[in-house]
């Protein structure tokens, strides 16, 4: 511990690995922090060799800390995967306790450590300046844990997200005034007047002229769920409001597609919203940093916060949702179609193209080898394998499939193939 945590943390480690190893020895019951009731460590061992450690605090909030985690130097690296052993194990154990979330916190110069937790999927919840030792940036990190219900409702398959259309604007207005007066002072159909006039604005793109992008969140039936306007600003920011949604699967969708719709008008995006915890993490899994906090901004009693998102980072990447199953399928290299109806935003899909697949919070990158394009699903499957769309499946139930996630109106805007492998 003392020579692995010195060059990033102050105070005295010794005492430090002394303390929680003889918590540990004593039945990890901590006798001196009121919120922490349990300190574990675990080793791990290589042809009977101590190759590291791995110490988890139990938290009353219902949540686990690792700290710290260590890994001897000539086992770092290489084919034994001793960190990610570790990890897991660490997750099991707090899992097992019903912990909703375990977290931690690496040192931004520490880029390996960094660099591993992320490839775990943990998700950035914010940094502070000098925080263990001065001038350190000292990164904090977390995974939740969610029941298969809660991971459902971060999925978004029966989503679709469209730029606005008139004959949507009844939907739009209704749902804004429904949602917004609520945290907004101010909004009235005068504001949705305007709103709707910037839009009608937008092919001048002159951010002088305040024109706005307005994009839907539609369900199965075409109706509107979620709502997300964008206003380009001198500078290049673009300002994102209104966006609200009348589900998370639609602010998921709104939230993963818009950054990449509007990625040739500016260089980031920032909004103005107060979010619940679901949909701050859903944020932070994009990428999306907490700028302020801005008391009576827009209402006198509550706290808005600002948020932004840079448009040139990874995350701007073009995103669809998959299904668990299916995700999986890809990895496993058995599923390489992937089949969507024509929708503007999939007929601008071009072979070579890199696209993020995410499933609950779990993503993959594919590469685009190929595109197809057939007026009904029935066409395709004259044509294509569908054992590659559905491994597994039957020719009628891929086809019912297919049919069910996409009803005939849907289906008339055509459908397309695309032929994919992994990014490697």
């Amino acid at each position: 511990m003392n020579d692995a945590l010195s060059p990033y943390y102050g105070g005295d480690h010794r005492a430090h690995a002394t303390r929680i190893f003889s918590t540990h020895l004593s039945g990890g019951i901590d006798k001196i922090g009121y919120f922490s009731f349990e300190q574990r460590m675990f080793i791990i061992t290589v042809d009977r060799k101590r190759a590291g450690l791995v110490h988890v605090v139990g938290k009353r909030q219902g949540t686990f800390k690792i700290s710290p985690i260590i890994v001897a130097p000539k086992f770092r690296g290489g084919s034994r995967r001793i960190g990610e052993r570790l990890v897991s194990h660490a997750e099991r154990y707090a899992k097992k306790r019903k912990a909703r979330q375990i977290y931690c916190t690496v040192t931004k110069t520490n880029s390996a450590a960094l660099k591993f937790f992320l490839k775990q999927r943990y998700v950035i919840a914010g940094m502070s300046d000098s925080h263990y030792k001065p001038n350190l940036t000292e990164v904090m990190l977390y995974k939740q844990f969610y029941s298969d219900k809660e991971y459902q409702a971060f999925d978004r398959v029966n989503v679709s997200v469209r730029r606005c259309a008139p004959q949507y604007e009844a939907e739009v207005r209704t749902l804004l005034l429904q949602q917004l007066p609520g945290d907004f002072h101010g909004i009235d159909d005068g504001w949705v007047d305007a709103l709707f006039a910037g839009y009608y604005r937008q092919e001048s793109k002159d951010v002088n002229l305040k024109y706005k992008l307005v994009y839907l969140a539609l369900d199965r039936e075409d109706r509107v769920i979620g709502v997300a306007g964008a206003t380009p600003k001198k500078g290049e920011p673009i300002k994102i409001m209104p966006f609200i949604a009348k589900s998370l699967p639609a602010f998921v969708a709104l939230l993963s597609d818009v950054p990449y719709e509007l990625r040739d008008h500016g260089r980031k995006l920032y909004i103005h919203i107060m979010p619940t915890a679901y949909q701050a993490v859903a944020m932070q899994q994009r990428g999306w940093h907490l700028d302020a906090a801005l008391p009576g901004a827009y209402h006198k009693n509550k706290v808005m916060q600002q948020w932004s998102l840079d448009l040139s980072g990874e995350n701007v990447m073009r995103l669809m949702r998959v299904k668990q199953h299916f995700l999986d399928l890809i990895r496993s290299g058995r599923k390489t179609l992937e089949v969507r109806v024509g929708y503007q935003s999939i007929k601008s899909i071009r072979p070579e193209d890199r696209i993020r697949l995410a499933s609950r919070d779990q993503t993959e990158v594919i590469v685009v080898k190929d595109i197809r394009n057939y007026a009904s699903f029935d066409e395709m499957a004259t044509k294509e394998d569908l054992e590659k769309i559905a491994p597994g499946s039957s020719p009628s139930s891929t086809l019912h499939l297919l049919k069910q996630l996409y009803p005939d109106h849907k289906e008339s805007l055509g459908v397309v193939v695309l032929e994919i492998t992994l990014d490697q």
